[in-house]
Parts: structure tokens; sequence; C-alpha cells
């Protein structure tokens, strides 16, 4: 369970800690000069999960699907046309639950800046990229609460340029963040 679910509604965490569906992400962080950024995209209005949310490419594992690392893979193609061997995978981040029943384990890798983006707009309205720098500050860590049930839940979110990332994406950015201050 995520670090400070023990202040969530017990329904919430009993829904979490049933049977979950595997899935991954791709952290793409890309070079371009100097400077890092990640990868984010802005998903369709006319998916059934998580329709109009920011997110990192990815989805559910499928039969077909060799790992989870495979599955980031995939998607990051489907998504946004970035082909596995455009991309050099450097660790994992702690799988987390969601509350929509996934199991997702973030897959953080290295992407080419030279390579042009494919979005396929069934499942990607568009892309956006946010200075790794920008993500590291913890003083751009806006602090906000969810509510949910009979609880405030408290969450760290992101805007940039207009952009609000929040929820499961906002926590893999944070967890992402300790890994790399940490070490």
């Amino acid at each position: 369970m995520p670090p400070g679910s023990s202040r969530w509604p017990e329904p919430m965490r009993e829904q979490l800690s049933g049977k979950l569906t595997p899935a991954g992400v791709l952290i793409p962080i890309i070079e371009r000069g100097a400077e890092l950024s990640i990868l984010l995209t802005q998903r369709s209005a006319e998916l059934k999960h998580h329709a109009g949310q920011v997110s990192f490419p990815g989805g559910r594992m499928e039969a077909h699907d060799a790992s989870v690392e495979a599955t980031a893979l995939r998607e990051t193609r489907e998504e946004v046309g970035i082909e596995a061997h455009h991309i050099c995978v450097l660790g994992y981040l702690q799988t987390m639950p969601t509350i929509t029943g996934y199991a997702v384990t973030p897959v953080v890798g290295m992407v080419s800046a030279e390579l042009e983006l494919a979005v396929d707009h069934a499942e990607v309205e568009y892309s956006f990229e946010v200075p790794l720098p920008y993500l590291l500050d913890e003083s751009n860590d806006v602090r906000t609460e969810w509510q949910t049930q009979d609880r405030k839940v408290p969450m760290i979110e992101f805007h940039w340029q207009g952009e609000r990332i929040w929820g499961a994406t906002a926590f893999m950015i944070v967890s992402l963040r300790k890994q790399l201050i940490n070490q």
C-alpha cells in the first residue's frame, strides 16, 4: 500500500488489497541538450478509465506481454509511437495499487530526443514535456486534499503551464524524485 494509506477510508483500503490487474507505465525521460524532461500524455476524454487525465504512457498487461516492462513498452509504442529500441530502461519504481483496480509498475527509461512522436488520438489527446528539475524541486509541490467518502486524503499535485498532474501520476513522480535524490 502507498505511504499514508493508513489514513484512507477502510472501504478504499479493502478495495486496494483485493485482486488487482497488472499494468505497466513508462516514465519517459528525454534528454534535450543539457536538459532532461519527462514526457506525459493527456488521455482522451473518450476512454473508459482515467479519461481526460494526465498520465504516463501505459496500460493493462495483456496475455501476450512477457512482463510489465513489455506492457509499458508496447503501450508507449501504441499511444505515442516510440519504439522499444529507442528506449533504454533504467529501472523500476515500486508497484502501486490504484483505486480503479490496477497494480501499476512504473518503468523508468531514457528516450532518444530525436524522435518524432506519433500520438494515437483514440487514446491520447496530446503529449507534453515537463522539465525534470521542476518535478524534482519540492517547492513546486501543490499540497491538496482529495475528498473521498467520509475523509479528506492528502495529495501532492503539480501544475505546469496549465496542466494539472495529480493522482497516481503525481505519486509516481514523487516516488521517482525520492529514488533520484536518495541515491
